[in-house]
């Protein structure tokens, strides 16, 4: 899955921005997600689904419009491992730091405060404005031009694992940047790029593991199967523990 974040201040047309990216690549035959970062309460306290959440871990609502699974995840990559899409836009969601952004200003002064060297394209309010360019960034309205921010979206969208195992050498929010600035690509990443033959995950995500540790826990654990009934060689094995 690859995304992006569309990121800016209030009224800065990070909404707009988002709906029309996301049109033009629902038209292309890709599969879209959206994640909106809220500042209000979601869940009104004392409302319904608030007392059942205080008793459940998740709360299904089935409504006319719509239906939710409200549920709350234990941190963005636990967040957003529910989500299966072909690309994942992001509204809001400033101080993610492993994903590209497009900025979404007002003026020049909101380009210079939110550009934390993550940036691919300025959109937004400053766009209907004439600019075309704001140092190295294209500024793109995504009312008038929505193919052209999709094409960048589409060329340019990423998201690293966001677990800092240092296996590349790097920080994933250091490995963003190189990959924005043209000085890396996805593959440098060890875990995207590579295909593990044993793969651990807690809660949903992938624990890195070094090629000797990955052989040493296949053989031990088909060291340990080889002599019971009902393993045969080449099958995959899955073996899931429960800290309970």
């Amino acid at each position: 899955m690859r995304a992006v974040a569309f990121v800016g201040f209030k009224k800065s047309g990070k909404t707009t921005t988002v709906e029309a990216v996301a049109r033009v690549l629902k038209e292309r035959g890709y599969r879209i997600a959206i994640a909106k970062s809220m500042h209000a309460d979601f869940d009104r306290e004392n409302s319904d689904t608030w007392r059942f959440s205080k008793v459940a871990d998740a709360v299904i609502v089935r409504a006319h419009d719509t239906d939710a699974l409200l549920f709350k995840a234990k941190d963005i990559n636990a967040l957003f491992s529910t989500v299966s899409a072909d690309f994942l836009l992001l509204e809001g969601f400033k101080s993610i730091q492993h994903v590209p952004k497009v900025i979404c200003a007002r003026s020049e002064k909101d380009v210079r405060e939110l550009n934390d060297g993550l940036a691919i394209a300025v959109s937004g309010v400053i766009a209907s404005t004439g600019v075309e360019k704001i140092g190295d960034l294209p500024v793109i309205d995504a009312t008038k031009e929505p193919e052209r921010l999709a094409n960048l979206v589409e060329k340019r969208a990423f998201m690293l694992p966001n677990i800092d195992c240092g296996l590349c050498g790097f920080r994933c929010a250091e490995m963003a940047r190189m990959i924005v600035r043209g000085e890396k690509t996805i593959k440098d990443c060890v875990v995207l790029s590579s295909r593990p033959k044993v793969t651990v995950k807690i809660d949903g995500q992938i624990l890195p593991m070094k090629d000797w540790v990955q052989e040493l826990v296949e053989k031990t654990v088909k060291g340990m199967l080889s002599a019971m009934k009902g393993y045969r060689e080449g099958r995959r094995i899955e073996i899931v523990i429960r800290d309970e």
